[in-house]
């Protein structure tokens, strides 16, 4: 396996071929090596080479995944980051060409505002997560292949681009990677196996429960087609919502419906909720955060708190 130097020294690197030459400020300079370096530790982790090797593909894979968990503050400083890298270093991007701007969906903190949120607001603000009934309200309001897209990202905890990516786990196989033996304990028996394309390049198993699954078959397309999605292309082959367009479609159906919305990722900490209290009544709360994880395709626990909250 190929050995690679150490992040420090592979973010250092970078930046002293952009330093001065276009970039003159001492602070960004600093900012930027700051924020490879993290990209850097994500490679090295992941086994995924070394940072000069990023491609616009990877990058905004990796942008993705870090919207998660980052605000949209540090998030940006690392596209930007990766963004002057590969315009002038390594030269994945021409000049002027930009990596697409990812929103982030991590949990922030919400400022007060003059006058009293209502009460339907306040229990928002409790949780990005939706009942089953605020799922089914929402679907209601949305067009048939949204509506089932919001309702398989709820029961199988998928990311938007995810929907687009959907295959019989027989025509698609997954990635190897660790797995508890309680993983999809309880709805691998009612459920079909698909895989999806996921974070980092993954391909993982997901369960989609037998009536939804046969819904979705019957969208299935003569041939495979072709979509872009926030600048990354993938073969869809399932008449169903996914990327942006679903996303947005969401949003919308929630204000609709209660006035607000917590974003299409609050159904992913929807299914990390019911999963861990389900996993907890055979295992410690950090054992079922691992099996979770391991189902989300994050593979970390320390991430999972965040779907928790």
């Amino acid at each position: 396996m190929a050995k690679f130097a150490k992040p420090a020294k592979q973010a250092a690197s970078v930046m002293k071929q952009l330093q001065g030459s276009h970039i003159k400020s001492v602070s960004t300079v600093r900012n930027y090596e700051q924020r490879l370096k993290q990209i850097t530790v994500h490679l090295q982790e992941h086994r995924l080479g070394s940072l000069r090797d990023m491609t616009p593909t990877r990058a905004l894979e990796y942008l993705k995944q870090r919207a998660e968990i980052v605000g949209q503050k540090t998030l940006d400083m690392e596209r930007q980051a990766l963004q002057a890298m590969m315009q002038h270093v390594t030269h994945q991007l021409p000049p002027g060409q930009s990596l697409a701007v990812i929103k982030s969906t991590a949990p922030a903190a919400r400022k007060g505002k003059a006058g009293q949120p209502t009460l339907g607001r306040r229990l928002a603000e409790q949780s990005r997560s939706y009942t089953r009934e605020q799922v089914t309200l929402i679907a209601a309001r949305q067009s048939p292949h949204n509506a089932l897209a919001t309702e398989i990202s709820h029961a199988s905890g998928l990311r938007a681009h995810e929907l687009l990516t959907l295959r019989r786990i027989h025509h698609k196989a997954p990635d190897a990677r660790p797995a508890h033996g309680l993983k999809f304990a309880g709805i691998r028996e009612n459920s079909i196996a698909y895989t999806v394309y996921g974070k980092g390049g993954l391909t993982r198993e997901v369960r989609i429960p037998i009536h939804l699954a046969r819904r979705l078959e019957a969208t299935r397309l003569p041939e495979a087609r072709s979509v872009i999605d926030r600048g990354v292309r993938y073969q869809q082959f399932y008449e169903l919502g996914g990327g942006q367009p679903w996303s947005k479609s969401f949003g919308a159906a929630s204000k609709s419906a209660f006035g607000w919305s917590n974003g299409a990722h609050g159904l992913r900490h929807s299914y990390a909720q019911e999963r861990l209290s389900t996993m907890q009544t055979h295992l410690t709360r950090e054992e079922a955060k691992r099996v979770v994880s391991q189902e989300l395709g994050h593979f970390r626990p320390e991430i999972t708190e965040v779907y928790l909250r």
